[in-house]
């Protein structure tokens, strides 16, 4: 009977989880376009969002710059390195300082002001409240909607897509770094139901990529003595370190940060990478120390008191009983279901939202916002005058009411006694790290009624569903803690009702509860429970921090995906995940590319033959062929688009005659730097490029500019097993290509192990390989040969 019971529960909670809309759902001619749009945009014929080359291009141009570079440059270049690792650390740490010092004083002065005006009167104070609320608002969302656009949101989910290999215009530019700082300052000083965290993590992104491409060349902050990372696997890692320094910033949590970005945002990781993610986060953790010192003196005025993220709960409850698994578990479940629900909410109005407001101009988002800050306000200075004021509590360590103005438990709103305060006040005139320091105290039984938790849980909640998705930076990481710590500690009161003989805080419950969200709502887990046990000081608890993460991760998983990811899907980022899907087993790489038309180039190509081709499609990879004077037809390696844009546009490769040029001297023709896109820029394009006509008739050898070694799969290979090639090695192209018609060589572990011999410096590997005839073919491990019809191999290009 049980059994049957909890069957037609979960079928029940399944029904109705269905009905909910989706992203997939229809919702008119609007959703339509808007699905178009995101098609568009990720076949790069939109917005240009397109793929990232972290695949080192071995051509013969590469090779010869390799060459040129000596020891000194190669100690330079890790020297570079370690610097950038070290300033991107200080930049976003200092960053983060401003920030935080920003917001403090602003909210600081906001409550100082309300509160000295109600003294007078209620209705004026509330008035100077939502004003400058607005005003805070106002300014956030005018600096995007005109300045910024790319900063709006939280930023995770384009920084998780560039380090996937998904390159989206604008999000790691200069003004986008200005927008993301000021309009954080004004979105949560002006009382938003959002967070800064987040965007703190796009903020490091930014600054780690403005320092490897050595500054912005619009504002004419450049250096070219900084312009030693030319390729997108050094931007990429050094992006990496900014989402890293971002997390420790934002929570003061360095090895929360490392295991961020290696859990959540990075795609691809190297033992050397962790050592520079490791260093940079440590650098943060001094600056923000060293600052939090300065500040304590009375220099900062509202930040000495209020200050970074930080919940000391270490002096709450030591030890828990095992009584309490059960109502632990249970807040995991509640976790797992309230954070599902909210990403499938924010993702159907973010959904609506885009499809139909945002497509109005500039002048409805900035109204929508707002009215969602009046909104907030009327809500935020409303609802404490519905609650009834409580009595100090009896304790002399305790000090009851608190000052007006000041950070802080019980506050004094709109109360009869002096010695009497408002509990719902507590939490809402407070800025969000001071409110949720209050759920988290302990020692501090009662302070809260369950009726005002449950008020504030189901206002905060739905206010910070329609809040994100703005057009104002916005994160969920303290909205969600602030969620998840209010029914936490509801749960945590019952719990002490009913057993009264343990050492129970209520406490205790909000930190259980605010993990739970977060793991329902973003996933993650490792780090997450890391950045838990750093911010509040407390190891004892990271069995129970663990269990409740698991718990709600398992039951968010059971509904949707998780927070980053939808909202990557709904922004039309092509992300892909650690594993591939079911079918894709069940598929081969020649069925994946069947319905596509490979354009080939041969080595000696007309310039109007590369022109065509360039206009008529939006390829970014071309294979190349050669032809043999037997008639054979060779495939000898892949050039790109962007490298055939800066042909053309340079035109010192261009020749007369239709055969093969001489390789050397490639390096005194073009600087290999020439050849790199900028940063989170569109690069060129083949519309900006003119030729003349007796130009279109010349001819360019493109065997010094290709690719001789682009990774190749045979075509009955499972589509899975080519998922996780492309994935684990970062790929952009791979060929698909019959099955070879020989074996020359045979390369094992063994082969690649290097001896250096003992009367000379020479190094031998240790070949055990099937040796071909030939000396020369003795290490190369495959050579594919081309059947009767070798054009009729497929391409698979990831766009």
């Amino acid at each position: 009977m049980l059994s049957d019971h909890l069957q037609n529960g979960i079928e029940t909670a399944k029904l109705v989880w269905s009905r909910l809309p989706t992203a997939e759902d229809d919702a008119g001619p609007a959703a339509a376009e808007e699905e178009e749009d995101v098609f568009a945009r990720r076949s790069n014929g939109g917005s240009g969002m397109e793929s990232l080359d972290y695949e080192i291009i071995e051509n013969y141009a590469y090779r010869e710059h390799q060459a040129q570079r000596g020891k000194l440059w190669v100690s330079y270049y890790v020297v570079v390195k370690w610097l950038f690792a070290l300033l991107i650390g200080i930049g976003t740490g200092y960053a983060a300082v401003f920030i935080n010092l920003a917001v403090e004083n602003f909210s600081g002065w906001k409550y100082a002001a309300t509160f000295s005006i109600i003294q007078h009167s209620y209705f004026a104070g509330f008035l100077v409240y939502i004003l400058i609320n607005l005003g805070l608002v106002f300014s956030s969302v005018f600096i995007i909607t005109h300045f910024a656009p790319a900063a709006a949101g939280s930023g995770i989910p384009e920084i998780k897509g560039y380090l996937n290999g998904v390159d989206t215009h604008g999000i790691l530019l200069f003004r986008t770094l200005v927008g993301k700082i000021f309009g954080s300052i004004g979105s949560v000083g002006g009382g938003l139901a959002l967070g800064k965290e987040g965007p703190l993590v796009h903020t490091g992104a930014c600054i780690a990529s403005l320092l490897g491409q050595g500054g912005s060349t619009k504002y004419h902050l450049r250096s070219r003595w900084l312009r030693i990372f030319e390729s997108d696997r050094d931007r990429r890692d050094l992006v990496t370190c900014g989402c890293a320094a971002g997390v420790a910033a934002a929570f003061r949590a360095p090895v929360g940060g490392v295991l961020f970005a290696l859990e959540e945002v990075t795609s691809w990781w190297r033992s050397q990478l962790m050592w520079r993610v490791f260093f940079t986060s440590a650098v943060v953790a001094v600056v923000v120390r060293s600052a939090m010192s300065w500040c304590k003196s009375g220099k900062c005025g509202h930040f000495g008191s209020g200050g970074f993220i930080i919940w000391d709960i270490s002096g709450g409850q030591e030890d828990y009983s095992f009584q309490e698994l059960l109502p632990m578990a249970i807040i995991g479940v509640i976790g797992g279901l309230l954070g599902a629900l909210f990403n499938q909410l924010t993702l159907y109005i973010t959904k609506w939202r885009r499809s139909y407001l945002h497509k109005k101009g500039s002048r409805v988002k900035i109204l929508e916002v707002c009215l969602i800050s009046v909104l907030t306000s009327i809500i935020s200075f409303g609802s404490p005058l519905l609650t009834k004021c409580s009595p100090c509590p009896d304790s002399d360590a305790i000090e009851c009411p608190r000052p007006p103005g000041t950070d802080g438990n019980f506050v004094n709103f709109y109360c009869a006694k002096d010695k009497e305060y408002n509990d719902l006040a507590t939490i809402f005139f407070n800025t969000q790290d001071d409110a949720i320091r209050n759920l988290f105290s302990a020692k501090t039984f009662h302070e809260y009624s369950a009726q005002s938790l449950l008020t504030f849980l189901v206002m905060f909640y739905s206010l910070a569903i329609v809040t994100f998705g703005t057009a104002v930076p916005a994160g969920q990481f303290v909205p969600g803690i602030m969620i998840g710590s209010t029914y936490g500690r509801l749960v945590g009161m019952f719990v002490v009702k009913f057993y009264k003989r343990l050492n129970v805080e209520e406490g205790t419950y909000a930190l259980l509860g605010a993990a739970s969200f977060l793991g329902g709502s973003m996933r993650m887990t490792v780090s997450l429970c890391v950045i838990m046990v750093e911010i509040t000081n407390n190891l004892q608890l990271l069995p129970l921090i663990m269990l409740v993460l698991l718990v709600s991760k398992a039951v968010g998983d059971f509904f949707n995906e998780g927070l980053y990811e939808m909202q990557a899907q709904l922004r039309g980022i092509p992300l892909l995940e650690s594993r591939p899907k079911q079918y894709m087993r069940n598929m081969t790489a020649k069925e994946a590319c069947k319905t596509q038309k490979v354009v080939c180039f041969s080595r000696i190509v007309k310039v109007a033959d590369i022109v065509s081709v360039l206009r008529s499609n939006k390829h970014n990879g071309f294979p190349v062929v050669d032809h043999r004077p037997n008639g054979e037809t060779l495939v000898i390696g892949l050039i790109l688009r962007s490298h055939l844009l800066v042909l053309l546009q340079s035109k010192v490769d261009f020749q007369n005659s239709p055969f093969p040029c001489d390789l050397r001297g490639v390096s005194n023709r073009h600087n290999f730097s020439d050849f790199v896109k900028p940063a989170s820029s569109k690069g060129k394009s083949i519309e900006e490029i003119h030729l003349a006509q007796d130009e279109l008739e010349l001819y360019l050898d493109l065997a010094p500019f290709l690719n001789p070694s682009p990774y190749i799969v045979p075509e009955d290979m499972s589509l899975a097993k080519v998922y996780n090639l492309f994935r684990q090695l970062g790929l952009r192209h791979i060929f698909v290509v019959p099955r070879p018609s020989r074996v020359i060589g045979l390369i094992t572990r063994k082969d690649l192990l290097v001896e250096e011999s003992d009367d000379s410096a020479t190094l031998e590997l240790q070949s055990t390989s099937v040796r071909a005839q030939r000396p020369r073919e003795r290490l190369v491990m495959q050579h594919v040969q081309q059947p009767e019809h070798p054009l009729l191999s497929s391409l698979l290009i990831q766009q």
